[in-house]
């Protein structure tokens, strides 16, 4: 099965200038850089403010101090090493810590240090907790991406999962299906082992991540339909970014591609504040009106999606910002909180709900649940050694 060649040197991609290039090196000594022939051909290089480029191509800028590597504090969900159990019904299986490409603003860039080892190939602890929990319904292998995985792998992991009877949604978190669609439709056992264990009554769903109306190719076409014609549904979640996708037209494109697709609009996402995520940052009024302005362009089906903060307390749904009030509301919650409605002031320079006077009153910092992860926020500012994890599993 031909693929697309992977570059993981900034300085192998002689389309950007040599003195340029020089300088990216040093970013990519703190965050890891990787990405593919087939996406790097998506960018204008023309435009240096392409937004598919930024998506991918190193910025200065990601030096600059600003955030945490956790931003979500997601070591205190874990229970035991690579199973994270936050919400009831949902458990995370960290089944990687690759991807087809590392984009710029990942909240989870922490998995790609050098000394971080959050993701396991030994899943059995994790399957044995979710086996003992009857309340997990669904259970969602990310990391990194599911997709890169090789088929083989990926297929045991499905195949024990449905093994597990009360599990009745499997979820593959992945950007694949944009970044290198053939991985999908030339790959006949992985969508044979789609049709096996996604069934009428137990689906598997795809989590894209598709973040531009550019990346929807006519590959990645392909690849959506190869996905709904074996059986899984696909939904989409994309962050809403300065620089990339913070125009209302750009996102009301992208509502209307995935509908047209077959593809749900799922979420829109407040970029967390992560360690080198700065200059993708936009107030949350900003944001609002821009969801609500790319809604106003798109039908019913792309109005389906939810602008949401993945948050330490949960996910908290933004449904309006208006005279300088927030109006919010727990979409998913730690502690029990489904529901949960809260207005709040809102500054002009807010861009999480940390900075919304009086959050700190709707919820606490949780405690770890096991001491099998190492807190990346206590660990140094910068890896020690360099960052690793650039070649497919």
């Amino acid at each position: 099965m031909p693929q697309p060649k992977y570059i993981t040197d900034i300085g192998k991609i002689t389309r950007i200038p040599e003195e340029q290039r020089e300088k990216l090196k040093q970013i990519t000594e703190k965050f890891v850089f990787r990405v593919n022939e087939y996406y790097l051909n998506l960018i204008d290089w023309n435009d240096p403010n392409d937004p598919i480029r930024k998506l991918v191509i190193p910025n200065e800028e990601e030096l600059q101090e600003y955030g945490r590597w956790d931003a979500s504090d997601e070591d205190t969900n874990y229970v035991v090493k690579g199973c994270q159990h936050k919400y009831q019904s949902t458990a995370l299986l960290i089944v990687s810590e690759v991807c087809g490409a590392y984009c710029r603003y990942c909240f989870r860039k922490r998995l790609f240090r050098n000394d971080v080892y959050e993701a396991t190939s030994d899943i059995e602890p994790g399957l044995q907790y979710i086996a003992a929990h009857p309340e997990i319904s669904n259970v969602l292998l990310t990391g990194g991406d599911s997709l890169i995985l090789a088929t083989s792998k990926l297929r045991a992991i499905l195949h024990r999962l449905r093994e597990i009877d009360h599990v009745k949604i499997i979820r593959l978190g992945s950007k694949i299906p944009v970044f290198n669609p053939m991985r999908i439709y030339e790959d006949e056992h992985l969508l044979e082992a789609i049709r096996e264990f996604s069934s009428a009554e137990k689906r598997i769903y795809v989590m894209a991540h598709i973040n531009h109306p550019r990346e929807i190719t006519p590959e990645a076409i392909r690849g959506f339909q190869a996905l709904h014609d074996a059986g899984a549904i696909v939904v989409n979640q994309t962050p809403v970014l300065k620089g990339i996708n913070d125009d209302p037209k750009v996102l009301g494109d992208l509502l209307d591609r995935l509908s047209w697709a077959g593809v749900t609009p799922y979420y829109f996402f407040i970029n967390r504040p992560v360690a080198g995520n700065g200059d993708f940052v936009l107030p949350l009024a900003k944001v609002y009106e821009l969801v609500e302005q790319a809604k106003a362009r798109t039908s019913g089906l792309g109005k389906r999606v939810r602008l949401s903060m993945s948050h330490t307390s949960g996910k908290i749904e933004i449904l309006a910002i208006e005279n300088g009030k927030a109006y919010l509301k727990y979409h998913q919650s730690r502690e029990d909180q489904y529901g949960k409605f809260m207005i709040l002031d809102c500054p002009d320079h807010a861009s999480w709900f940390d900075d919304l006077p009086g959050s700190e009153n709707h919820w606490k910092k949780p405690k770890k649940k096991t001491d099998a992860v190492v807190s990346v926020n206590e660990l140094p500012e910068l890896p020690q050694g360099r960052t690793k994890k650039v070649a497919a599993l």
